[in-house]
């Protein structure tokens, strides 16, 4: 999957966030988005995912399989992505293995992993019956970042991945995208190395302020 930003820009009232981004993400490489707090690192994530319509310009997610072809329909863009961000709510009545079981009947889960088995890899299967609204913050983004890597999709966006994580879950993270990061395109908003440090390319959002 080849994602193509063209001329892309967002506004909100009359402030524009970000504006004339021309950017190709190919597939299996893998992007940080980075730039001070509040700049529209998030955003731009976002509008990648296409939860976020542009303002002005161009969100093509063409498959490479058919790179001839008609691009993915913008109600389909859903269905090769996973995301993982601090704004995206967990369903806190269900517990972990319930969550990664009904999650896995919209989007598979990764061929021979089952949801009690990726429980243990991110090591909550001490609580694997207690429901979510019992967790902590640095267990909740554990299953957070469990729902997003362990999902069988070619895309994944992760914003400040490591939000909330002691050191042992910032480790846990990057033996994650270590072990499955593989060929899959990723992309990371985020200020913090530990976080995107194996990011071969960066964007910076402030070359695309007032541009």
């Amino acid at each position: 999957m080849t994602i193509s930003l063209s001329d892309a820009g967002k506004r909100f009232n009359r402030e524009w966030i970000f504006r004339h981004v021309t950017f190709q993400f190919e597939e299996g490489a893998h992007y940080a988005i980075t730039g001070p707090n509040g700049s529209g690192k998030s955003t731009l994530l976002q509008v990648i995912a296409g939860a976020t319509a542009t303002s002005e310009g161009k969100l093509i997610w063409q498959p490479n399989q058919n790179r001839n072809g008609l691009p993915l329909e913008s109600e389909k863009v859903f269905q090769h992505l996973s995301i993982a961000a601090p704004y995206l709510d967990l369903i806190e009545e269900m517990t972990i293995t319930e969550l990664l079981e009904f999650h896995s009947q919209f989007k598979p889960l990764l061929p021979a992993w089952s949801a009690k088995e990726i429980v243990g890899k991110v090591g909550l299967e001490k609580a694997a019956h207690k429901q979510i609204r019992y967790y902590s913050s640095g267990m909740k983004q554990r299953a957070k970042l469990a729902q997003a890597i362990f999902s069988d999709v070619e895309v994944i966006l992760l914003d400040e991945p490591c939000t909330n994580l002691d050191a042992t879950g910032i480790a846990l993270y990057q033996q994650l995208i270590h072990e499955f990061g593989g060929n899959r395109t990723i992309i990371v908003s985020s200020n913090d190395e530990q976080e995107y440090g194996f990011c071969k390319q960066q964007i910076h959002i402030m070359d695309y302020k007032n541009s």
